[in-house]
């Protein structure tokens, strides 16, 4: 990828721009490489916004990245009352949709299932006033969610149609748990990224921030790092044999005069905040990208917008920077 020569290349601007912070960003001329992945989405509603993102919160949790958790997960957006209301939810309440994705290279759709059936058991049914719908009715795939589930109401759960749906009720002390009987899933998208180059840390948080809130009202699109943001960016590779990811030193500011380290940022660059993005389809993540760098382009002391890549070793989807180079789809 070679992205530390585009940077040097680079570097007259960025100098210009730390004497003038007003002065936009670099867009730097690269791309995203992202990769398919195999994902589900879960409507969760709940009485109101409070105990709706207790869920959300809960069911997301611990699902940054499939490095060691079991998925990458995060609120795609919030639907009916209060939210997207042209997407309506089965039973009028405030509702929020979910994505849940592993790596197509797994090749283990048990392993999506396994992820599901523990965050909507554990976090969804748990939480007070929660229901859950599944999105992906017309996928031909799907998971038998809903029954081994409903083993929790220990022969007391049953079959019901509700809402036009065959669903599954569980009594529970709050009053009752019900949800849709399948659940589906299909190809999607991960690995979509972009990369923030500031002159302190404030700067390329602030940047990064605007970025997130730019792509939240986005439709199929999740950031699934703690804010959306990460602040260990990481590589594939390590020197220890037990681990399949470590820190990438080349962009680390604070290894920048190591003898042992290939410095890659320019001077000037102090910190890197990243956003990784999943989501339903290249268009989407797409259209994410371009609003995120529309909306933090011009913060303060930002020097550049760039994105990782592995120059096709990782995926063959290619999210461009500069939309004029990216090819139709």
């Amino acid at each position: 990828m070679y992205i530390w020569i585009r940077l040097l290349q680079n570097l007259k601007y960025i100098k210009e721009k730390e004497e003038d912070k007003t002065m936009t960003a670099i867009i730097d001329d690269t791309y995203a490489e992202a990769f398919k992945s195999m994902y589900s989405e879960i409507l969760i509603t709940a009485v109101n916004r409070k105990w709706l993102d207790h869920a959300i919160n809960a069911a997301t949790g611990n699902a940054s990245s499939s490095i060691l958790c079991d998925c990458e997960a995060g609120l795609d957006r919030y639907v009916g009352p209060g939210g997207d209301e042209t997407v309506q939810t089965p039973d009028g309440r405030p509702g929020a949709i979910i994505q849940l994705h592993i790596p197509k290279f797994w090749k283990d759709p048990k392993k999506l299932e396994k992820a599901a059936l523990v965050r909507i058991s554990q976090n969804i049914l748990t939480c007070p006033t929660t229901s859950c719908f599944n999105l992906m009715e017309d996928s031909e795939a799907y998971f038998k969610l809903g029954k081994k589930v409903a083993f929790f109401g220990n022969r007391y759960q049953k079959r019901i149609e509700r809402f036009g749906r065959k669903m599954w009720w569980i009594p529970i002390l709050g009053g009752e748990f019900i949800m849709d009987r399948r659940f589906g899933y299909t190809d999607g998208l991960m690995g979509g990224n972009l990369w923030y180059f500031g002159k302190n840390t404030e700067s390329a948080l602030a940047a990064a921030e605007k970025g997130v809130e730019a792509i939240l009202p986005i439709p199929n699109v999740i950031t699934t790092f703690p804010g959306g943001i990460a602040g260990s960016g990481s590589k594939a590779g390590s020197d220890y044999d037990f681990t399949i990811a470590s820190t990438y030193e080349k962009f680390c500011p604070l290894l920048q005069d190591n003898p042992d380290v290939e410095a890659a940022l320019p001077e000037g660059v102090n910190s890197v905040m990243e956003i990784i993005m999943n989501g339903k389809d290249m268009a989407s993540i797409i259209v994410a990208t371009q609003a995120a760098i529309e909306a933090s382009k011009e913060t303060d002391d930002l020097l550049m917008i760039s994105a990782g890549n592995y120059n096709g070793k990782l995926g063959k989807s290619f999210i461009y920077l500069h939309p004029d180079k990216q090819p139709k789809i």
